[in-house]
């Protein structure tokens, strides 16, 4: 006797779930995983369209200067987190380093009337070798990244608050550690030279990153760090090449910092270490690491500052600042999260 099979109720070969098309959420969730930068490129377009609708001043060159001029200083911080966090790191010293190289460069010249060049090559191996401590205890004492810069924010905060003994130290506009503060004219925008040297730091670290052997160990390090063993690669000496990277942006860093404030303060850059953070996970880098730019930390630094310029022109408390600044750093973890879990 013949049987009749339905052919409806075969189930469906597993090539046919292999072979179904891309929903959209698959479709976008793909486009920005490859493009980690283009999501904060939408949003820094788009508060940039809504805040010259509510006041035409925003597009004004001057107050254009304004923005890059203040993003100059955590966006240069950024690139060192960044490149730390593409290993699944994180470094909550980043910023009261560059604090204390800032300082140690301006006291060098003013107190010790060191050369301005001698003083910056001493506050960028302070910074380096700062780091570098960092670096040494997450690869060789096996800590976990967080414990150990935390505890080194403390440690460099107390350092350069006993070394500043509570003083400011004022430069002459002469020295070269003032030269970063010299404005620069394009056209009608002025900008100054340190942000040239933070535009210079991204070109740099960027290349590296995309072009270079370490760049490729790097991403793979912070994808999986058991892979990337297996696989041949000097696990601790990608790490701690990444703090010693981060090192050099710091410098760079405090560099511009000592044009901004005219020389060295101790209190200045106080939330420098939670802002550089805060670019990074703006601009598309997961905090698991494996992905994310150096260009989207510059776009989450820009999305920051046009939304608290963009509010102080629109008369908003700011209160609301601080708030708005919350809630994007939320929703860019959560589309982080969205795009992993999509991705599985």
């Amino acid at each position: 006797m013949t049987t009749h099979v339905d052919s409806e109720a075969t189930p469906a070969p597993a090539e046919d779930f292999l072979n179904r098309p891309a929903t959209p959420a698959q479709r976008i969730q793909s486009v920005l995983h490859r493009q980690p930068a283009l999501s904060p490129a939408i949003v820094l377009v788009l508060a940039a369209i809504v805040f010259s609708l509510i006041n035409d001043r925003f597009y004004a060159l001057q107050n254009l200067s304004l923005v890059a001029q203040q993003v100059a200083v955590i966006g240069s911080l950024a690139v060192g987190q960044t490149v730390i966090i593409l290993t699944a790191g994180i470094d909550l010293s980043i910023g009261a380093v560059m604090v204390l190289a800032s300082l140690l460069m301006s006291k060098l010249v003013a107190d010790n009337h060191l050369p301005g060049v001698l003083a910056l090559l001493a506050g960028a191996a302070v910074a380096i070798a700062a780091q570098a401590v960092n670096g040494l205890l997450v690869t060789r004492i096996k800590l976990p990244p967080f414990i150990v810069t935390l505890g080194t924010l403390s440690i460099f905060t107390a350092i350069t608050l006993i070394y500043a003994k509570g003083q400011t130290v004022s430069l002459d506009s002469g020295n070269i550690l003032m030269w970063s503060a010299d404005t620069v004219s394009i056209g009608q925008l002025n900008l100054t030279t340190g942000v040239l040297l933070m535009i210079a730091l991204y070109a740099v670290v960027g290349y590296a990153l995309r072009y270079t052997a370490w760049g490729r160990h790097l991403y793979a390090v912070g994808d999986d760090i058991e892979a990337a063993r297996l696989a041949g690669i000097s696990v601790n000496r990608v790490l701690l090449s990444a703090y010693v990277v981060g090192g050099f942006a710091i410098a760079v860093g405090a560099w511009i910092l000592v044009g901004r404030v005219g020389g060295g303060d101790p209190n200045s850059g106080l939330n420098a270490n939670l802002q550089s953070i805060t670019a990074v996970v703006i601009g598309g880098t997961s905090l698991f690491g494996g992905r994310g730019v150096v260009l989207g930390s510059l776009i989450g630094a820009l999305i920051v500052q046009v939304f608290v310029n963009g509010l102080a022109l629109a008369g908003i408390d700011p209160n609301y600042q601080v708030l708005t600044v919350g809630v994007l750093v939320i929703a860019a973890v959560s589309v982080d999260q969205w795009i992993r879990s999509v991705k599985s």
